[in-house]
């Protein structure tokens, strides 16, 4: 069973253009990857948090956050 790859963003332009770049890019075969909206799912800020994202794009990966580029605070999303 592959791993799991969240990338949180929130539907800005620096966050969909590291959608395609990065979340695309990802090997399939070793990471199931999810694409996780929070301008329209803000249910999921607090899991994003919880996982240590500070501002999107953001891809959870092993447990770890890696925040690419600076497209919005997390605070900027609650």
């Amino acid at each position: 069973m592959a791993a799991k790859a969240i990338f949180y963003h929130a539907g800005c332009p620096v966050c969909v253009a590291a959608e395609h770049a990065v979340a695309d890019a990802i090997d399939h075969s070793k990471y199931q990857v999810e694409i996780v909206h929070l301008g329209t799912d803000k249910s999921r800020i607090g899991e994003a948090e919880a996982a240590g994202v500070k501002s999107v794009p953001a891809l959870v990966i092993d447990g770890a956050a890696f925040h690419i580029n600076f497209g919005a605070s997390i605070d900027d999303l609650k």
